[in-house]
């Protein structure tokens, strides 16, 4: 594996996948083009170990490609950024057989498998907040019988591997993940995501009907009685840091876009650039603000300056200013914020996306309130 990408290489990444953002999100397919761009740069393993061919990478050094991909186009750095997470330490998890672990990672950087986990339900809704899943592993002498439905399912049409959330048969179910190859019989993908923003994620409805997998790919459970996290501190804040730094990118992309509108404009009734008005200056000086906040708390926390128990914080403060800059970027600019002819209107609608991952909102702020509360009443 080569040594961690320089900052102009990624420049240049950024500018290839800007090329194609606009028309993968007219046509909301799969970006196969910019995943065979990131395997030919060897970045789909990055952080797969480096005794296995991988990048070995850091979270410093997650965080930058993810923001340098997300600036370019953020459907592709969040399906990048769930290869991340799932590979990270995977090869440290003792619930997974070696083997399986092994291939995994070796099919990421030799043939630029991903992989994600499928979580969500039309019924339950986000695991994260609490119940078990409908989708339901039968065991059989041939091996695991899965079948379910699984919404939100960010990567479906390019993925290889999918680890499925299901709970076992068994009296004292077995829930967790359980790993299915994109090639099994039984699958069937829902083309349903048609979403305002990250279009390009195929987040599709997937569909296992009586799907066949061995035993031994209940690979992430734990009983029902003694459930395991699925994400310690540390898994915590990888998630707290790489997935605000991809929306923060599409921020950076925002803000890039204004500042050239703004030096181009120039109105006849004017005779100079916009860019020459004490307002746009303004504008412009809150958006640089609101980003060096947030290059401040993702360095800090990559520097392992941000306790994990603030992972929610963290991924709070920087999407709420990364909505807040392309906002500010959208009234700046008006009408041509808006037209469909400029990427800052889809840097808009992208950026929203932000809210809806896990921890929502919500919950980060109600756990915040309710320890400070708790403080007072001890």
């Amino acid at each position: 594996m080569s040594q961690p990408p320089s900052d102009a290489a990624l420049g240049e990444l950024t500018q290839a996948l800007a090329a194609n953002a606009e028309r993968y999100d007219r046509n909301a397919q799969f970006p196969h083009d910019n995943f065979t761009l990131l395997h030919q740069h060897r970045l789909l393993g990055l952080t797969v170990p480096r005794a296995l061919g991988g990048g070995g990478a850091d979270l410093a050094t997650a965080r930058r490609v993810i923001a340098a991909v997300g600036k370019g186009c953020p459907s592709t750095a969040l399906i990048l950024t769930m290869q991340y997470l799932q590979h990270f330490r995977l090869q440290d998890d003792p619930r997974w057989p070696k083997p399986l672990r092994l291939q995994v990672a070796r099919d990421a950087v030799h043939q630029g498998a991903l992989i994600n986990a499928f979580r969500v339900e039309p019924e339950l809704g986000t695991p994260a907040r609490g119940g078990l899943p409908a989708t339901l592993a039968r065991r059989t002498a041939a091996g695991w019988r899965l079948s379910g439905r699984k919404i939100y399912s960010t990567g479906s049409h390019g993925l290889t591997w999918y680890l499925v959330w299901a709970r076992s048969d068994d009296a004292d179910p077995l829930v967790g993940g359980y790993l299915v190859h994109k090639d099994t019989p039984g699958i069937s993908i829902v083309e349903n995501w048609d979403h305002l923003g990250m279009r390009a994620t195929c987040s599709h409805e997937v569909l296992f009907d009586d799907v066949l997998i061995p035993l031994e790919h209940a690979v992430s459970v734990s009983p029902a009685s003694a459930p395991k996290p699925e994400l310690d501190g540390t898994g915590l804040l990888w998630m707290a840091v790489l997935l605000p730094a991809l929306y923060d990118g599409v921020a950076q992309a925002a803000r890039d876009w204004l500042v050239q509108f703004l030096n181009d404009r120039a109105p006849s009734n004017l005779g100079t650039p916009l860019a020459s008005l004490a307002r746009f200056q303004d504008v412009v000086g809150r958006i640089d603000t609101l980003l060096f906040a947030n290059r401040s708390l993702l360095d800090s926390a990559v520097a392992g300056q941000v306790d994990p128990r603030h992972a929610g914080q963290l991924k709070h403060l920087v999407s709420a200013q990364a909505i807040k800059a392309v906002e500010l970027a959208i009234e700046a600019a008006g009408n041509p914020g808006l037209s469909r002819r400029n990427p800052l209107e889809r840097h808009y609608r992208d950026v929203l996306c932000s809210r809806i991952h896990t921890p929502q909102d919500d919950v980060v702020l109600g756990q915040v309130g309710r320890s400070a509360l708790a403080e007072v009443a001890a």
